[in-house]
């Protein structure tokens, strides 16, 4: 398998307003980045599209460390959110449908594709990648506003 570090971050203009995501790629030395847009969105539904557009990028089964600053994200992998979510038919713990469920159930089959160790870092800080992700997230909603 080859293994590829994905970078990803999403951004909002206003909580719901418009949003973007960008992601890079890193591969033996290569990278692509990626970004999008949405006209209406929040920024967790942009965080979880980042990572569903990086994850979606791979051609073939990878093994994939995930950079996130998305606690949202990160935890409800290593945390197990996501499997009692499913368990109890997409409710969280208070028993209410679980948010952003469309974009949750778009992941989880690329989730199960590739071997991902998934990676919390601090946004805002001194990881170059996970800053250039914002910077492209940042940049899609400057572009198309």
């Amino acid at each position: 398998m080859k293994t590829v570090e994905i970078y990803t971050d999403g951004a909002c203009s206003g909580n719901p307003g418009p949003g973007g995501w960008g992601v890079v790629l890193l591969y033996e030395g290569k990278k692509k980045e990626l970004s999008g847009f949405e006209a209406d969105t929040t920024n967790q539904r942009m965080e979880l599209r980042a990572v569903i557009e990086g994850l979606a990028a791979l051609k073939e089964p990878c093994k994939v460390k995930l950079y996130s600053d998305s606690a949202y994200v990160i935890n409800a992998f290593r945390q197990s959110w996501i499997r009692n979510w499913e368990r109890r038919s997409w409710m969280n713990s208070r028993n209410q449908p679980v948010k952003n469920q469309d974009l949750w159930q778009q992941l989880l089959p690329l989730t199960k594709t590739h071997d991902i160790t998934w990676v919390k870092v601090k946004g805002h800080s001194d990881n170059v990648w996970n800053n250039r992700s914002d910077q492209l997230a940042v940049q899609a909603i400057k572009d198309n506003t």
